[in-house]
């Protein structure tokens, strides 16, 4: 819900159509705001349009806001909002194939990118990565075993 944008609250979220407000662009990054009939200059500091965010520095207060439309809001009603967000808790084989190293042991910290177990399939060896940011909390393969398409090779806490 939107308060205010100058009464010194850090406001993170702002639906446009809800706001009352009168706002033009005066040169690039510099606006002129009238709201409430008081009359304000925005600076936009920093500015990630990929994900709606924005530093706004207006009179001597700096703001972080993220600007939601129509769009964004149906989003969020139908639950898409969280779709972005994956958690993966295990590596699975992608093919079958036969585990020629596994480079990571139980309670290791990976970083998403490292490599965690060669995997030989198709007479070719191919480097498992780590997808995200985990502790290894258990390994259910050995060096040497042959292993399915999809079975799981390790979890992640």
């Amino acid at each position: 819900m939107y308060k205010s944008i100058v009464n010194n609250q850090y406001q993170s979220e702002i639906i446009p159509s809800e706001i009352n407000w009168d706002l033009i662009e005066i040169k690039e990054g510099r606006f002129h705001l009238l709201l409430d009939n008081h009359s304000y200059e925005a600076v936009v500091l920093e500015a990630n349009y990929i994900e709606k965010t924005f530093k706004i520095k207006i009179q001597q207060n700096t703001y972080q806001v993220k600007l939601k439309n129509k769009f964004d809001l149906l989003a969020e009603q139908l639950g898409f909002s969280n779709m972005n967000v994956r958690k993966v808790n295990n590596v699975k084989a992608p093919m079958p194939g036969l585990v020629l190293d596994i480079i990571v042991k139980v309670g290791d910290q990976v970083s998403e990118g490292d490599s965690v177990l060669i995997l030989e399939a198709m007479k070719m060896e191919n480097i498992i990565k780590a997808e995200r940011d985990a502790i290894v909390k258990s390994i259910s393969i050995e060096k040497g075993s042959s292993v399915d398409k999809n079975q799981v090779l390790l979890e992640y806490e």
